[in-house]
């Protein structure tokens, strides 16, 4: 089997700046023990705790325990402070999870419903002359081009991977002009080519349709030119500390809290309308690509 039909089989803070959450009321849980968590980076960090932090009083206020968020400056940071046992919650990217879960007892506990069919944009700025097309334009070849975050699953792998996939050449060498950037982030691919800093680039489709709904970034200049098929991505990832930490049973009640969110706040916070439950087994195909990507 193909990485492409694993995939499409796998669909269906900074330390003085520290926000935290009171628990209310009684709880079962250790009260001794604080809920840190993190998100990867995925756009504007300046605001990350401010962001995220009604989720963490969504989740004060559901469990009954402190909560607090841990913003971390880049993705690979917010892997190392879970593995490290700083953060015990995550939400993560499709790679960044998979990298996570390497820890004996770590699981994908919950995920939004379109994070099962997440897909990218390429995106082109209009002078490049290109235009939508349900075929992959191998027209880009010729024009520089942008990423998001290295470690970013639709900024980064899942475009790699698609760009091999239809041409049989990984972008280090599909490239012609030998121009590629990192922007760092998704809104920062969409204003690279929107500014004419590349011609061409990949970002997250929520991210793109969020930045045209705003009026951020123009849709006649920065151009939609093709997107990917879907494949499983954004995730909440639990630490086997949890339970040493809160109790047994912790976790579970965690991920009944997080799928149980009806809070428009915490909602809004996560770009969700709703919260499911998900296993490990639905990254496999991030996974696989993850593996040809070379990570």
């Amino acid at each position: 089997m193909t990485a492409l039909a694993v995939v499409s089989a796998a669909v269906f803070t900074s330390c003085g700046n520290k926000e935290t959450a009171d628990s209310g009321g009684d709880s079962a849980w250790n009260q001794d023990a604080v809920l840190r968590f993190s998100a990867i980076p995925d756009s504007d960090t300046t605001a990350q705790a401010a962001k995220f932090q009604p989720v963490a009083d969504y989740l004060a206020d559901s469990l009954g325990v402190k909560v607090e968020f841990v913003p971390s400056a880049s993705y690979s940071a917010s892997v190392a402070k879970f593995k490290g046992g700083d953060i015990q919650l995550a939400w993560f990217g499709g790679v960044s999870g998979v990298q996570a879960r390497e820890i004996e007892g770590a699981t994908a506990i919950a995920a939004g419903q379109k994070d099962l069919e997440f897909k990218s944009y390429f995106i082109a700025h209009k002078d490049t002359g290109l235009t939508y097309s349900e075929e992959f334009p191998k027209a880009i070849a010729n024009h520089t081009f942008t990423f998001g975050s290295t470690g970013s699953t639709s900024g980064r792998v899942m475009p790699s991977f698609y760009v091999h996939e239809n041409t049989g050449a990984w972008p280090d060498t599909f490239f012609k002009k030998g121009e590629i950037g990192f922007s760092g982030a998704h809104d920062k691919t969409a204003y690279a080519v929107q500014n004419g800093t590349f011609e061409v680039g990949a970002l997250s489709f929520g991210q793109y349709e969020k930045m045209v709904k705003a009026g951020t970034i123009d849709p006649k200049v920065c151009v939609k030119i093709w997107e990917t098929p879907t494949f499983a991505d954004y995730n909440f990832t639990a630490h086997p500390q949890l339970e040493k930490s809160f109790g047994e049973g912790f976790t579970k009640a965690l991920q009944e809290a997080l799928i149980g969110c009806k809070d428009a706040d915490a909602l809004s916070a996560l770009d969700r309308k709703e919260l499911i439950k998900v296993e490990d087994s639905l990254f496999d195909g991030i996974a696989a690509v993850m593996k040809q990507v070379g990570l």
